[in-house]
């Protein structure tokens, strides 16, 4: 790890936030490495995720989901619309909000690669015990939950 991240000068919520982001982007390297054959980001895998976790979103859910403005999960819907990952659908609701749905195809493709997605992100963190993954968590979750707190002053 570079001195950059670990110098002794620095306050220690600076340096949490340096080390933090350079595991997150690391981690998506790593990951956007796996999906490049595929034509896929780690953006537009995260995106999917949440469509899944959440059932159907609408962008506006999914963009607070992601952390992430309008915009931008616009473009990430736009791509995975000519993918044939996403799908968007009117409201049954309210016709004039669309909902984000995952296709069949989008399903099929993630069924293939779990198996070797998980074996990689496992090899990831095996540098830590089981206990260290789950404290990892519970203090990123910890940190996340602050964050949004503080965003929307709740």
């Amino acid at each position: 790890m570079s001195k950059v991240w670990k110098s002794p000068d620095l306050e220690p919520p600076v340096r949490a936030f340096r080390t933090v982001l350079a595991l997150a982007q690391r981690l998506r390297y790593q990951m956007d490495d796996r999906l490049r054959a595929d034509g896929l980001t780690t953006q537009q895998a995260a995106l999917l995720t949440v469509v899944l976790a959440l059932g159907q979103p609408s962008a506006s859910e999914a963009a607070h989901a992601l952390g992430s403005t309008h915009q931008n999960v616009a473009q990430l819907v736009a791509a995975l619309r000519r993918k044939g990952f996403l799908e968007v659908r009117p409201d049954p609701a309210d016709r004039r909000r669309k909902l984000l749905a995952a296709t069949p195809a989008s399903d099929a493709y993630w069924k293939a690669r779990d198996q070797g997605d998980l074996a990689a992100v496992a090899s990831w963190f095996a540098v830590l015990s089981p206990s260290e993954v789950d404290t990892l968590c519970e203090l990123a979750d910890r940190v996340l939950e602050g964050l949004q707190k503080n965003f929307t002053g709740t």
